[in-house]
């Protein structure tokens, strides 16, 4: 038993007094943690100020604590993504609070390679497009996204087809022969094929342009690099979204030919007669293949986010016919963003996607003899009917040429492609500064193409006795990478330092059968036919083994330094050159942050930024440094044929990557409390060691093989500039401006000239050759019309006329190059009134409008252009239109004649909209509600005679551009949605 003096039972008198005294003064705290629209947040946290006394918001976003009395506490509510409060909290004993979305904060931290950065704190030529620019502009191509939304971008439209896929040149064409396309990424998995993304899913594009920003991908950072992030929940509470519209498109302008009467006028000039009785139709021809096209899109979405979990479901379907007849696409995509929270070291997460593809392609970019829709249209006389007596499609009544239905209706064709791409990524925190992440990525491709053309009802199906293809092309792709990054500040001096290994490797699986002498139509895969006239298939492998690092580092928040270094090793390579090494320092000052600005009131932000970097390209063939065996060298042994092989190539062991050197100057500066935004570059881009066939000695038993040797550089200038000009309650108008000045020139060829794009029968229309850019047209300067014989003459190198021109006086006649591209976007709101009207447009290209070779050539019996009415008829004609002459190419040379300025600017998307204000969707239980109409290619302004002067018939080659030979034109589209969100 122990006894308590007295003093001892004072003392524990006194201390349970006070203890239950303060246990008295604790009083509770309940309230509700909302979003702005009053849907509540769960896991929201709600602390004391200065304490270790909180909680968490439970699923209805409810909160509850006990505290001591004190006037002065102060509670704080925060949660991912939002603004944090601080709330007195006074004699108040129930509190609501409505946190907002810190959009700025978002929006300041961007996505660069293998990680993000804060906006301002970039030092490389790195452009944002995010969601305020997605939400105006519902489009089934990720290329319409970017498309005049940032400069030293050019996305290259070479067709409207609605399965034209995407390209894309970054600061200019960098390459010959190699490819010039950039890397795509699509969280963090490295892919070619954009046609199968869906747009709806991205959150935001990150360009990375200079080599300091792209030289974290190395051997894949030449051109340039597209980062796309998807979406992730933004909302605590569930949030389903419902996105839809429907569309109709035509060709926005049509070309006008001769009618049947100034037909037969034509053929009596070249010595084509026949019995006219016969011909008497007058079909319109492009109105046979040019329909109304339609667009059916519909995509659904469901998403949200606690403290620990975010998460992203979609699925969507798009449904294209084209406005030339047969086109179709039809993309289904299914996809799932999963990040989770495991503990507070350790979170994980994955981004998984489907996509069913398939697409019916039109032929174009060739002759109605070849099967050409367009020239097809364009040049099938007006005196015959769709279809013979029979049933099977009719034909120019001098030659077998089928009309051009015969291309669209009378072969079945179908391209088929499942992809899945997805990847599964682990992020660690250790000792207090260090990050680990793993991420291991596939993208798995399966592409069918499928065509039966009938042995009846067309003329060379009748030929041939019908004809079944099938082609199969299979890619398997993973990508495992890991990376450690450490990040500590020490008072002024911020350092971010990243390491990390990258291991690719591609796997191609390809085959292809042709058959044909078909009985019937019954049977229209290849094993119909008793004729095999095509068997083939081949695999190949190509892997990629890199070592990556990177140092950020930041003192006082004015100067910055950013160094990335990449080490990679590619199969395609020589064993002498395998390892390629592409380093990149780039230095940024924040002036706007020193002391002598600080306090000034106008200028918000101004930083100067400088670059130097080194990155690679290895888009070349695989195997290329092996001398390959070819096959096909057969021999008689016995009287019948045996298999034979021959030297294909030589080998080449120090075959190396194509290395772009690039220089980057910039600026970036606001005022007016960033209500002025301009951002300025300026770079020049050397790319040597290039990836040609060149010309080997004869003693090696080759003539050409691939080597590195020569050099292309690009330079130019970049201006992007952003206002606020109206901000008020109920009316805001923004702007952007973007102009983009590019010069592109071979440097070095060791010689060499090369003649490429073979167009019309006429030879090759492009010169590539040192000290011109890529992209020269070639060819004679047109002089006239001969009033006497009405024949074409042409002037030759010594400024003489002449009717027979040698090869020798062909001249540089045109440049497919735009002197500068630039777009123009508006944005209006008026109270839920919306108006964006977005312009876009080239500025000084050429055009060589082949397809006018083919309608003013008057060689053969095709129809022409009406522009022909004005030819040379008899002696005295005065006129720039030559005579009609059977066989004769010789007055349609490719000339200055057909060279015509392609400059435009187009009214590429103009959006009016609606959105329902916030008391009309509370009565409707609804987030939001938005009904739009929009408008694309409306209209266009140029001087281009053709069908479009914004397509190339040989699509997104590097040589050959600015050419249009029957190419399926852009389309005029006209779209009505909504977007409803629950």
């Amino acid at each position: 038993m122990i006894l308590l003096n007295q003093k001892s039972t004072r003392f524990f008198i006194i201390f349970f007094l006070f203890t239950a005294l303060s246990f008295g003064q604790l009083k509770t705290i309940k309230g509700k943690v909302t979003d702005k629209n009053g849907l509540p947040i769960p896991g929201a946290s709600v602390f004391i100020k200065n304490s270790k006394i909180g909680t968490n918001t439970d699923f209805n976003g409810l909160f509850e604590l006990q505290i001591n009395t004190d006037p002065k506490a102060i509670l704080v509510i925060s949660y991912v993504g939002m603004i944090e409060q601080e709330v007195p909290l006074g004699d108040e004993t129930y509190i609501t609070i409505a946190l907002l979305d810190n959009v700025e904060s978002l929006k300041e931290i961007i996505v660069i390679g293998y990680g993000t950065q804060k906006k301002s704190d970039l030092t490389g030529a790195v452009s944002v497009i995010d969601g305020d620019n997605f939400e105006s502009r519902s489009t089934g191509q990720i290329g319409n996204l970017i498309q005049g939304q940032t400069t030293g971008v050019q996305v290259l439209t070479s067709s409207g087809k609605p399965s034209q896929g995407l390209s894309i040149r970054i600061r200019g064409t960098s390459s010959i022969l190699s490819g010039s396309e950039p890397l795509y990424v699509v969280d963090g998995v490295p892919t070619t094929d954009t046609r199968s993304i869906n747009p709806s899913d991205i959150e935001s594009i990150s360009v990375l342009k200079d080599a300091a920003s792209a030289a974290i991908y190395g051997a894949n950072g030449a051109n340039g690099v597209v980062l796309i992030t998807t979406k992730k929940g933004t909302t605590s509470k569930p949030k389903v979204s419902y996105d839809s519209y429907i569309g109709v498109s035509q060709v926005w302008k049509t070309l006008k030919v001769l009618n049947g009467e100034q037909y037969r006028d034509l053929m009596g000039e070249l010595g084509l007669t026949t019995d006219w009785n016969t011909y008497n139709k007058n079909t319109d021809w492009q109105n046979e293949i040019f329909q109304d096209g339609y667009s059916f899109n519909n995509q659904f979405s469901f998403s949200g986010k606690t403290e620990g979990t975010n998460y992203y479901v979609s699925a969507g379907n798009i449904k294209q016919e084209g406005a030339v007849k047969s086109a179709e696409l039809n993309r289904l995509n299914f996809k799932i963003n999963l990040d989770q929270k495991i503990n507070d070291w350790l979170s994980a997460g994955t981004r998984i996607s489907y996509t069913k593809y398939s697409d019916i392609d039109v032929k174009d970019n060739t002759s109605v003899n070849s099967g050409g829709v367009l020239l097809g249209a364009l040049t099938t006389p007006s005196v015959i009917g769709v279809y013979n007596a029979n049933g099977s499609f009719t034909s120019n009544p001098f030659q077998n040429w089928e009309n051009p239905l015969a291309s669209t209706d009378g072969l079945e064709r179908e391209y088929n492609n499942t992809r899945f791409l997805a990847n599964l990524f682990f992020e660690a925190k250790f000792l207090k500064d260090f990050k680990f992440k793993t991420n291991y990525g596939i993208d798995n491709s399966n592409g069918v193409y499928e065509s039966f053309l009938d042995p009846n009802r067309t003329g060379y199906g009748r030929a041939i006795k019908g004809q079944a293809i099938r082609t199969t092309n299979t890619t398997d792709y993973y990508i495992f990478d890991n990376t450690i990054t450490y990040s500590k500040t020490i008072g002024n001096h911020k350092v971010e330092g990243l390491v990390g290994s990258v291991i690719q490797k591609f796997k191609f699986d390809n085959s292809n059968m042709e058959t044909r002498n078909f009985a019937s139509a019954t049977i229209t895969t290849p094993n119909g036919g008793s004729e095999l006239i095509a068997a083939t298939a081949s695999k190949s492998e190509k892997s990629n083994t890199a070592f990556i690092s990177r140092l950020n580092y930041s003192f006082n928040d004015k100067y910055l330094l950013t160094a990335n270094f990449r080490a990679d090793g590619s199969s395609v390579f020589g064993p002498n050159k395998r390892w390629g090494y592409f380093p990149s320092v780039s230095v940024g000052w924040k002036i706007s942050n020193e002391n002598f600005l600080r306090e000034n009131t106008l200028i918000s932000n101004l930083k100067v930024r400088a670059s130097y970097g080194i990155v690679g390209n290895d888009q070349i063939r695989n195997y290329a440094y092996l001398g390959i065996i070819g096959s096909g060298a057969n021999y008689p042994i016995g009287g019948s044929a045996q298999p034979g092989t021959y030297p294909g190539t030589i080998e080449n062991f120090n075959l190396k990557w194509e290395e772009s050197t690039q220089k980057n100057i910039g600026i970036d500066f606001s005022i007016l409390n960033n209500r002025v935004q301009l951002t300025a570059d300026a770079y020049i881009k050397n790319t040597k060691d290039l990836l040609l066939e060149a010309p080997l000695p004869t003693t090696t038993g080759f003539d050409r093989a691939v080597q590195n040797i020569g050099e292309v550089q690009n330079k130019g200038l970049e201006l992007g500039l952003k206002t606020v000009n109206v901000d008020t309650n109920n009316f805001k108008w923004n702007s952007t401006f973007n102009i983009s000045f590019n010069k592109n020139e071979v440097i070095n060829l060791v010689g060499e000239e090369l003649y490429l794009g073979d167009i019309a029968g006429r030879g090759g229309a492009i010169l590539v050759k040192e000290g011109l850019p890529l992209g020269s047209f070639f060819g004679y300067v047109y002089g006239g019309v001969d009033p006497t014989s009405g024949n074409a003459y042409y002037i030759d190198k010594n400024g003489a006329s002449t009717f027979n021109p040698s090869e020798d006086d062909r001249v540089i006649i045109g440049d497919a190059n735009p002197d500068f591209i630039y777009s123009i976007n508006n944005s209006f709101s008026y109270k839920g009134i919306g108006l964006q009207i977005f312009l876009q447009g080239t500025y000084g290209n050429d055009m060589l409008n082949a397809t006018r070779i083919e309608t003013e050539g008057m060689t053969d019996p095709k129809n022409q252009s009406i522009e022909v009415l004005n030819r040379w008829r008899q002696p005295g004609d005065i006129t720039d239109i030559p005579r009609a002459s059977f066989g004769n190419t010789d007055n349609s040379r490719l000339s200055t004649r057909f060279i015509e300025d392609a400059s435009y600017l187009r009214f590429k998307a103009i959006t009016l909209s609606y959105d329902f204000n916030q008391n009309t969707l509370e009565k409707l239980n609804l987030s939001n509600l938005r009904f739009y109409v929009t408008g694309e290619n409306l209209i266009t302004l140029t001087n281009y005679s053709g069908f479009d002067p914004e397509v190339n018939a040989f699509g997104g080659s590097n040589t050959v551009q600015g050419i249009d030979y029957g190419t399926y034109p852009q389309s005029r589209t006209i779209l009505f949605g909504f977007n409803i969100t629950f």
